[in-house]
């Protein structure tokens, strides 16, 4: 049938549903440039308030190679050497608790699990995500200090073990969703490959499954890492928020997010201070771009590979 022999009725709801496609496709166009928008908007404020204290107060030796983080003393330091090496730590504690964690439970849900006990193993991973950071503090300030106090006899429990192990629980259910649906999307026909050939069921994981899966594994680990960088809360309450590079898993630190959210509140709207506090945001957002950049970059060189 014709465009000019079809019915009026006919006409008029191809025209709707050609109108009903286009405002889709805008409302998706809209939805996907949305998320870039955002965070430049983001950046843009970061920058702007911290731009005073860059052009006027900032001193590159100071920042990046001083501890001395002084904001209120008469003669103030802004040195954030502490501050960086602080969070550091506390996410590389973090990660040796997650990925052996996640990759672990990762491989059991995909592999070994089934029927009921799979989807029951899948929605307590969910849950553990959805608890609230302030409670994950409260584990580390209340459970987690006296035990760290009474098993390695130390005199305070409020420190880089403690806030890492926190921290490691934290980002480990999200690590372990992306980790097990990178597994879960390995053709089965690798798996019945290697089972023809003979290979055991640890073989199939270790050489067959797991080197497929690599760039899920990957981006699971390195959100991760970002997780541990951008933490604030729990952080705050279970690294004992004291300044200083620490020496042992036993010290207390203070984290870049933690420094933030404790001293923003109580800082002069244009301050030197107030500026200061968004030049170390404009460092937390570089950090996060390199580690997505290395991200991507890793991801692409094992695609060429």
């Amino acid at each position: 049938m014709s465009e000019n022999t079809l019915a009026p009725s006919q006409l008029d709801q191809r025209d709707a549903s050609w109108y009903v496609d286009k405002l889709v496709q805008i409302l998706m166009f809209v939805g996907g440039i949305s998320a870039i928008i955002f965070i430049i908007g983001i950046f843009v404020f970061i920058t702007k308030e911290g731009l005073g204290f860059l052009f006027e107060g900032f001193s590159f030796t100071e920042f990046f190679g001083s501890i001395n983080w002084r904001p209120t003393s008469a003669n103030p330091t802004y040195g954030a050497l502490a501050l960086i090496v602080g969070t550091a730590s506390v996410t590389g504690v973090a990660m040796l608790v997650a990925i052996p964690f996640s990759l672990g439970a990762a491989v059991y849900i995909s592999e070994f699990a089934t029927g009921r006990t799979k989807e029951t193993l899948k929605v307590l991973v969910e849950l553990l995500a959805a608890i609230p950071s302030v409670v994950w503090g409260f584990i580390g300030m209340s459970i987690m200090n006296e035990f760290i106090i009474e098993v390695f006899d130390v005199p305070i429990g409020l420190n880089v073990l403690n806030a890492g192990i926190i921290l490691g629980l934290m980002a480990a259910p999200i690590m372990t969703t992306i980790a097990e649906d990178a597994l879960k999307a390995v053709p089965d026909r690798y798996r019945e490959a290697a089972e023809a050939m003979g290979a055991t069921r640890w073989q199939i994981i270790r050489q067959v499954i797991m080197p497929a899966a690599k760039n899920g594994l990957v981006s699971a680990v390195l959100l991760g890492v970002g997780r541990g960088f951008g933490e604030t809360m729990a952080v705050l309450m279970a690294s004992g928020h004291a300044i200083n590079i620490p020496t042992s898993p036993f010290d207390s630190v203070r984290a870049l997010t933690a420094t933030i959210a404790a001293e923003l509140g109580e800082t002069a709207q244009g301050s030197e201070h107030y500026g200061a506090l968004f030049a170390l945001g404009i460092l937390l957002f570089i950090i996060t771009f390199i580690i997505n950049l290395a991200a991507d970059l890793v991801v692409r060189g094992i695609r060429k590979k």
